[in-house]
């Protein structure tokens, strides 16, 4: 974990100034012969050096004097008071991400996941970060943990696969009312990857697989029944009508037929029952060497 940048270092501006001493003060020395212009302006630039700090535009710090707080400083430039004042470290007010795992944690139906998930969140008062918790940061990433932990207890597997969004939504409700009282807000959680054990994988994998089957037998199944009754249907058709019965064998033996090469079996008592077109049927299949 990142920790808290400590702002404890001297500002361009603070060199600048001891810089600017120092040459007054060797400038004294070649004017009045003496040492004590340069020992003067040292101890200025000194004290200018140690007095002048610098915040970033999205830092904030917390001035302490005498162990009391006095307020917030930031963004730019601004003057303490050397060994009375103290600077706290400074607070990142961007928006920031954290990353937390809960790894073999079970679920409600007992079955041992890994997570993976991110948080983003944003430090909206900089003074009760600071004053209110010892180490946010640190905190922060604590209260995720647990809170993802207890989140996983509390769904079963499907769950955690299918509802990561939701998941992810009750988190951030969760983490947000313990962290607001620091001044700090969870924008957002989001659930990456839920890892579970390889035998259980491929366990699933194989009753997903199954169950593909079972609704593909169910459904060439339905598909059997309805034809066999659109064949019963036909027959009564055909029962009535004999004539149409013969017209429709015919076009199935043309269509045989069409085809180069193709070898056709017809028996003889087929021919007969069905009346294939009498003798001019039987001359023309005697033509067509391919007809047996």
């Amino acid at each position: 974990m990142k920790t808290q940048k400590m702002n404890t270092t001297i500002s361009p501006f603070g060199a600048v100034l001891l810089a600017a001493s120092l040459t007054a003060g060797f400038a004294g020395v070649f004017l009045t012969s003496s040492p004590w212009p340069v020992f003067v302006f040292a101890l200025i630039g000194a004290y200018l050096l140690l007095s002048v700090r610098v915040a970033d535009q999205w830092e904030r710090v917390a001035l302490l004097r005498f162990g009391r707080f006095q307020g917030m400083r930031g963004p730019g430039m601004f003057w303490i008071i050397p060994i009375v004042d103290v600077v706290s470290p400074a607070v990142d007010q961007r928006v920031r991400v954290g990353n937390v795992k809960a790894e073999s944690t079970l679920t409600k139906d007992t079955v041992p996941v890994s997570v993976d998930a991110v948080y983003f969140w944003i430090v909206w008062n900089a003074e009760k970060a600071i004053l209110e918790v010892e180490d946010f940061e640190e905190a922060i990433a604590m209260a995720a943990q647990t809170a993802l932990r207890e989140s996983i207890g509390r769904h079963e597997l499907a769950q955690m696969i299918t509802e990561r969004e939701s998941i992810g939504v009750e988190l951030q409700r969760t983490l947000d009312e313990k962290t607001n009282p620091w001044g700090i807000t969870i924008q957002s959680v989001e659930v990456r990857d839920v890892q579970i054990p390889q035998a259980l994988e491929d366990a699933m994998s194989r009753e997903a697989q199954a169950e593909r089957e079972r609704r593909a037998r169910v459904i060439y199944g339905q598909a059997e029944t309805e034809a066999a009754e659109k064949f019963v249907n036909a027959s009564k058709v055909y029962e009535g009508h004999p004539m149409a019965l013969h017209l429709r064998a015919m076009n199935m033996l043309y269509e045989a037929m069409k085809e180069k090469g193709a070898m056709v079996v017809v028996p003889s008592s087929a021919v007969e029952t069905m009346g294939l077109g009498g003798q001019l049927g039987i001359a023309a299949m005697a033509k067509n060497p391919n007809i047996v």
